[in-house]
């Protein structure tokens, strides 16, 4: 088995771009155009999207691969970037970090590429600042969207404007590009509504060029996925947040398995999903592959930093894939504090 830290930390050295490939010597080429919703051709399993999602289906992909003569490539285009591709026929499965979007299942249904929702597991998005920052203890939902909403731009430019008694120096912000579904949910949890968000800050769709932007600079804070903060936790500070209600547990939360699992890091816990295009599925190799990915979901989600689902709610994932139900249990875009086994049990 790879370790969480070379597995998140491939992602690094193969670029933004890229496929599994870098990280394997059995998995060649791009893949685009040669698994698309359509069926695409010979034995060629093409993927895209979510940076976040990106870990687990690396994971899942090197395990199928040990017993399969099928290829699996990888590219990671952020969430939206990869449903673009998996809208136009380019892919069989799109990872994706958010629910997909009204303009996306448009985009799809114009292209008449039907696709299969299965959330795979829990992420919480850390907060975090450089692992020499004395000052904060924690902050609030509040602080968060007196930092980043969009009345911030041009105006919330230090760490003093944030709390009383924090210094009076420059704060240097990091986040998700606006084709990342970690991007979207951060914005509607803390700002209220998807892309509702500050502009001038350093982003990237590759969370490991966010890691080295905030591990190198003292004045930095960013968000992204809890597991690229796990696998590089030696030069980071976590940041604890306090959402404001009781009903959570009193106080300041930091992320974690047991606090993303059991729902009181809040309101930054998120489901993470792959899509699958349901003409695909008539493959053998991309249906034997996601089954695969579905039994192993739970193990190897929580290998590469992800918390996994109970064991009934990966039954309910299982059900809803081997009905074939395609359209999303998102109707209305990501939903903040609520649970999968919720919206799968009332489908």
């Amino acid at each position: 088995m790879i370790t969480t830290f070379s597995r998140v930390s491939c992602l690094l050295a193969a670029g933004l771009l890229l496929s599994s490939a870098a990280c394997k010597k059995n998995n060649e080429g791009s893949g685009e155009g040669t698994g698309g919703g359509s069926g695409g051709s010979g034995s060629i399993i093409s993927i895209d999207g979510s940076s976040t999602v990106f870990p687990i289906t690396e994971a899942v992909a090197e395990e199928f691969q040990a017993t399969s003569k099928a290829r699996v490539t990888i590219g990671v285009s952020g969430t939206g970037g990869g449903f673009k591709k998996f809208c136009g026929g380019e892919t069989a499965i799109s990872g994706a970090s958010r629910p997909i979007k009204p303009s996306e299942v448009e985009m799809c249904k114009a292209k008449g590429i039907e696709y299969i929702e299965l959330p795979v597991a829990y992420d919480g998005l850390a907060v975090v600042t450089h692992a020499g920052n004395t000052w904060v203890d924690h902050m609030t939902v509040a602080e968060l969207k007196t930092l980043w909403q969009p009345e911030a731009q041009g105006q919330i430019k230090k760490w003093s404007q944030i709390r009383e008694g924090w210094p009076d120096k420059e704060i240097h912000l990091f986040g998700p590009g606006v084709d990342s579904g970690t991007y979207d949910y951060f914005t509607k949890a803390i700002n209220g509504e998807e892309h509702a968000s500050r502009g001038d800050y350093t982003s990237s769709e590759d969370d490991n060029v966010l890691v080295q932007g905030i591990s190198t600079d003292e004045l930095a804070l960013g968000f992204f996925g809890f597991a690229y903060y796990e696998a590089n936790q030696k030069k980071l500070k976590l940041i604890p947040i306090d959402d404001g209600d009781e009903t959570n547990g009193a106080g300041a939360i930091a992320p974690s398995v047991a606090s993303v699992a059991d729902g009181t890091y809040q309101p930054l816990s998120r489901p993470i999903f792959i899509y699958v295009s349901k003409a695909a599925t008539d493959r053998p190799e991309v249906n034997a592959f996601v089954k695969f990915y579905i039994e192993n979901a739970a193990t190897l989600s929580a290998e590469v930093g992800y918390i996994p689902f109970p064991v009934d709610t990966y039954g309910l994932v299982e059900k809803r894939y081997e009905a074939r139900t395609v359209g999303s249990v998102f109707s209305e875009g990501s939903k903040v504090g609520v649970t999968v086994k919720e919206l799968l049990g009332s489908k």
